[in-house]
């Protein structure tokens, strides 16, 4: 994942054939305090993404040349940023596609103004955060990275006799071999780091914070987009579909089954939460 990015420059690419939505777009995005780059075509979009690292992408599904599910995939394999797919009204299977393909949130056409700048809202409250967090980790310590804790948890993910699953030993939360340090945004499995969307981590990062505690579907969606303390927020079947789909992603990534999970197990009906401490 590209880092080339100083935390938190107010950077947007905007990826679009119609020019009156890039218009749109554009123009509130600068509203917002936005430096603007747009692109007409997927190929395009995809250089000037590279090329300006922005934090957040807006990107069309249906555009000339490669598509947008393309350039989703395109974008992912050198980019963190923050993807949000702009989708046909109605149109489910464009959305599922488009998560699958690396896109972190989605907007259905014709979008509200309003909805698109809390989206946005949620994006940078996300990114301070983790610029405060990986402030704190530079002046500090006492954290090890992910082989010294091997060594003081005896192997990798072992977490000592007796601990909850997902307690954190020394800024990691641990869980079967399955590791993750929220401040330093790193995530691994036996050994091997994980390779994950940043609605991904966050995803995990719930989950494991939470432990054997099951975590609704609402409860994450609203933890994907930053706003976890605010449960009265209004979260819809789409937003609730979107968690699923991440988490189908996550669990692929971790070459684990639903059915026969090793760190995430489905309440039915009710959320997600951690499996048992082996």
């Amino acid at each position: 994942m590209s880092h080339s990015q100083p935390p938190f420059e107010r950077v947007a690419v905007i990826i679009e054939d119609d020019p009156d939505i890039r218009s749109l777009l554009t123009e509130l995005f600068e509203q917002g305090g936005f430096e603007t780059h747009s692109a007409a075509n997927g190929l395009d979009g995809v250089e000037l993404v590279r090329r300006f690292a922005p934090v957040v992408t807006t990107l069309d599904v249906s555009m000339p040349g490669i598509d947008g599910f393309e350039a989703a995939r395109r974008i992912r394999a050198f980019s963190d940023t923050h993807l949000i797919m702009l989708t046909a009204l109605g149109d489910e299977a464009d959305t599922l596609t488009g998560l699958q393909s690396g896109a972190d949130d989605y907007l259905v056409k014709p979008f509200r103004p309003r909805e698109l700048r809390a989206r946005v809202d949620a994006v940078l409250r996300r990114r301070e955060r983790e610029r405060r967090s990986d402030a704190s980790a530079a002046v500090g310590d006492g954290v090890p990275d992910a082989r010294a804790n091997e060594e003081q948890t005896g192997g990798a993910g072992t977490v000592a006799q007796g601990t909850d699953p997902g307690r954190p030993t020394a800024g990691w939360l641990e869980h079967r071999g399955l590791r993750l340090h929220p401040e330093m945004h790193l995530a691994a499995v036996d050994g091997g780091e994980l390779e994950l969307t940043r609605s991904e981590f966050e995803l995990l990062r719930a989950l494991m914070a939470g432990g054997r505690r099951v975590r609704s579907k609402s409860e994450l969606a609203l933890a994907l987009r930053g706003d976890e303390y605010h449960a009265s927020d209004y979260v819809s079947d789409a937003d609730r579909r979107a968690v699923e789909v991440h988490l189908a992603n996550l669990r692929r990534k971790l070459g684990e089954s639903a059915t026969s999970p090793v760190w995430i197990e489905t309440v039915r009906g009710v959320g997600y939460r951690l499996t048992a401490a082996g």
